[in-house]
């Protein structure tokens, strides 16, 4: 049998609505990772992270309300990239943990990537998915001056 290169991805509403929640989906998705692995495939993972991107973007803007030296506006980019490093080292770690677990000595790695958009997709031109937290009509005007377009 050859073995194969298998490329999963993991959609973000599959890894929890919270950091303990993550925490298990991964510990049980590792297991089955692990089972790929151990039959010599290389396997690489993708994962979403809309609900993770929304809930850091709370917590800065949340932040940012009582600490008037934060930002009030942490770019969307930083909030993905710091998305990809935690569901990323939580991932890493699980699998890991259960290839050591198993006497499975691999490597595992995390990668965090970058993707350029087209500036001029026509899905700009009506956003769909909300992220971060509802504004007042004030909170929108003063964000939007600041550069962000609020819908």
């Amino acid at each position: 049998m050859s073995k194969k290169r298998i490329v999963i991805a993991l959609g973000g509403n599959a890894l929890g609505k919270n950091l303990p929640e993550q925490y298990l989906a991964v510990q049980e998705t590792s297991r089955a990772i692990a089972d790929l692995a151990e039959d010599g495939n290389e396997v690489i993972i993708s994962h979403g992270n809309g609900p993770q991107v929304g809930m850091i973007h709370n917590a800065m803007a949340a932040y940012s309300r009582t600490d008037p030296s934060h930002p009030a506006l942490t770019p969307l980019s930083v909030c993905v990239a710091m998305s990809q490093a935690y569901i990323g080292y939580d991932l890493q770690n699980a699998l890991k943990e259960e290839l050591l677990n198993r006497g499975t000595k691999k490597s595992v790695a995390t990668v965090i990537t970058q993707v350029r958009v087209d500036e001029n997709d026509p899905a700009f031109q009506n956003p769909t998915k909300p992220i971060g937290h509802f504004m007042t009509k004030k909170e929108a005007a003063e964000a939007e001056k600041n550069g962000l377009k609020v819908v």
